[in-house]
């Protein structure tokens, strides 16, 4: 295997892993909608990414270009991906805090989602910061690079939620269980490495520039 292409693959796999077990707005939803209505519920929220991060990456797309020649920029977003995949990490690394979330309306599952998701910051920062530079990358290679990072991404980003929904389903005491804290630590580690990374990456942009 082509050892860029392996790389990608790992970066879209770690990072939709670890986006689809953190605890967050949508993952609360996950299992509040499991907890409520059942696993087919909780599935359909778990399928929300695929609806609402498209336009968000393309939102990203036009920022960045718009950023094109600008180092100090670019090193300022680059930080900004830094500080966010340090805190996701540091977050992951602490106990998991998951509070209820508030009675669903009568909508469907899959809209709420959607809802959910789109008024979330945490994907507009990740997409602007993280996600999309590491895409442009991977497409400066080939289209088949840019692919199997975005789906490894989305992969394992939909398949974590819907793995913890099923879990949720069969057993209301994985949440506080070992297995999954340290499956989040694992996963917090991981992303202060790239967190690492990006942090180098913003400082020899800004001094580039």
């Amino acid at each position: 295997m082509d050892l860029a292409l392996g790389d990608f693959l790992l970066r879209g796999t770690v990072l939709g892993t670890a986006a689809g077990f953190s605890p967050g707005p949508l993952t609360v939803l996950v299992i509040s909608e499991t907890l409520r209505r059942g696993l087919r519920a909780g599935g359909m929220v778990a399928l929300a990414p695929l609806l609402t991060d498209l336009p968000i990456i393309a939102l990203a797309v036009w920022l960045l270009d718009a950023a094109a020649g600008q180092p100090a920029l670019l090193g300022g977003i680059a930080l900004l991906g830094a500080a966010f995949l340090f805190r996701l990490g540091w977050e992951s690394l602490r106990p998991p805090r998951l509070e209820a979330a508030a009675e669903p309306s009568a909508a469907g599952s899959l809209l709420r989602g959607v809802f959910a998701n789109f008024l979330n910051p945490n994907p507009y920062v990740f997409w602007i910061g993280v996600g999309t530079p590491m895409l442009l990358a991977a497409s400066a290679r080939s289209v088949l690079h840019a692919a199997g990072f975005a789906g490894a991404f989305f992969f394992c980003l939909v398949g974590s939620k819907l793995v913890l929904a099923r879990l949720v389903h069969r057993s209301r005491g994985f949440l506080g269980g070992k297995a999954y804290r340290r499956v989040l630590g694992l996963l917090g580690l991981w992303l202060m490495a790239y967190g690492v990374l990006l942090l180098v990456e913003g400082i020899r942009r800004l001094t580039a520039g």
